[in-house]
């Protein structure tokens, strides 16, 4: 992409009634636009991001046997009825259509998986089964605020699990943790995510998130050094200062933001939609269910949050919008031309800054988009590119060897 033909622009004024950094910087940088509070346009770098944030997570998810479905946004009345949500569970959104007939803006889904998935079981043999979708979430925050972290509409990945038992599920939800690890290491937020203990509610004593700690986080959590898990706030007023896996009671307090959850729903769903299966001895037998929550917008937004600097965002090489940035700075543009030509015939992706501005502006937009590979072409050093990484590292490369280089060096 020449970025002559961005429609986007950066701007060098923070955005007015944004106090988050991620709101801040994203906006700066032509990432986001904000269409009221709680709610963002994904403009073509941050779409960019979005996407390979939620490829990553696709990969992991597909790798423990999840299958991709897309659910309805708009769902009637009658099956939050059934769970008894409609009337408590705060945050729906709800309005009437044609003939009054009202309808809700799907929160979660698991009013919509479960009877489908019921649909398709009749057997034992037909279980387990693993279903998720991508797919924005609408939820009536009454303090829609911290840009991506909190949002009214946002993208959340929500993967469902059906079972004949509840070791089956116990089974499975050790892979499912395993999984979300391995997504937040490939999102460069791993180790400093925790798995943290939280309540259960109805649905079982614990549940599970995971908790990115950051001084920025609106979170408070409690870790257990011995163990390298936590407990969230609320968990800790309930069961006092504790570790639940050892009983250490040395913890220690951090801020974090909340990345993900996990739940064992056993049940709860399933009993409303009258879910069973025949089992071996042909006896109907309720099915077991579990959901795992993962928001990519608030990863996203996290991501920044925890990294960005004042005036730059620092993507790792995994979402980052393009692979590469090439910069031009020379005042014949045909050496980076043909540069740009020949990285793009070999697939790697680049933003290509051919814009007649300032090298001052040209480096604080580049700092501001965040791409972890700066390749700067100019009359310094004729023949040669100098290649700027996010560490502050310099190399100067011959430009005959630039591509063999990148491929080398980055491109995976």
């Amino acid at each position: 992409m020449r970025q002559s033909q961005l429609f986007t622009k950066t701007s060098r004024e923070a955005p007015k009634g944004e106090v988050s950094l991620n709101a801040k910087l994203l906006i700066r940088g032509g990432f986001i636009d904000k269409t009221m509070a709680g709610v963002y346009s994904y403009l073509p770098l941050g779409l960019r991001v979005l996407d390979k944030i939620k490829n990553i997570v696709r990969e992991e998810i597909n790798a423990i046997g999840g299958q991709e479905i897309l659910m309805s946004a708009m769902t009637p009345k009658s099956i939050w009825e059934k769970t008894n949500r409609y009337d408590n569970f705060d945050a729906l959104f709800k309005f009437k259509g044609i003939g009054d007939k009202d309808y809700v803006l799907g929160a979660t889904h698991e009013e919509v998986v479960t009877p489908l998935v019921k649909k398709f079981v009749n057997s034992y043999k037909d279980l387990p089964i693993y279903v998720y979708q991508i797919q924005d979430k609408y939820r009536n925050e009454a303090r829609a605020k911290s840009g991506l972290l909190r949002g009214r509409e946002f993208s959340m990945k929500d993967l469902y699990s059906f079972h004949t038992n509840q070791e089956d599920l116990d089974e499975y939800y050790e892979k499912a943790k395993e999984a979300y690890f391995k997504i937040f290491e490939r999102l460069g937020l791993g180790g400093i995510t925790y798995l943290t203990f939280a309540t259960g509610g109805v649905f079982s004593k614990y549940s599970h998130e995971f908790q990115t700690t950051t001084e920025n986080g609106e979170d408070t959590i409690y870790l257990c050094e011995k163990c390298k898990v936590g407990l969230n706030k609320e968990l800790l007023e309930t069961e006092g200062k504790k570790c639940p896996q050892c009983g250490n009671e040395d913890l220690v307090e951090k801020n974090a933001i909340e990345v993900g959850n996990i739940f064992k729903l056993g049940t709860k769903f399933t009993q409303a939609f009258e879910s069973v299966y025949a089992d071996k001895d042909g006896k109907q037998q309720e099915i077991v269910m579990g959901c795992y929550g993962l928001g990519p917008s608030r990863v996203m937004g996290s991501i920044v949050e925890i990294f960005g600097e004042e005036n730059k965002i620092v993507w790792s090489k995994e979402i980052a919008p393009y692979q590469v940035h090439l910069i031009n700075l020379s005042k014949d543009s045909s050496v980076s031309d043909k540069q740009y030509e020949l990285l793009n015939k070999s697939y790697i992706e680049v933003l290509y800054d051919d814009r007649d501005e300032s090298v001052g502006v040209k480096f604080k937009d580049a700092d501001l988009i965040g791409i972890p590979m700066q390749v700067v072409i100019g009359d310094k050093n004729p023949g040669k590119a100098e290649v700027r990484f996010e560490n502050n590292e310099v190399e100067l490369i011959e430009i005959d060897k630039l591509e063999k280089y990148i491929k080398e060096k980055y491109v995976r």
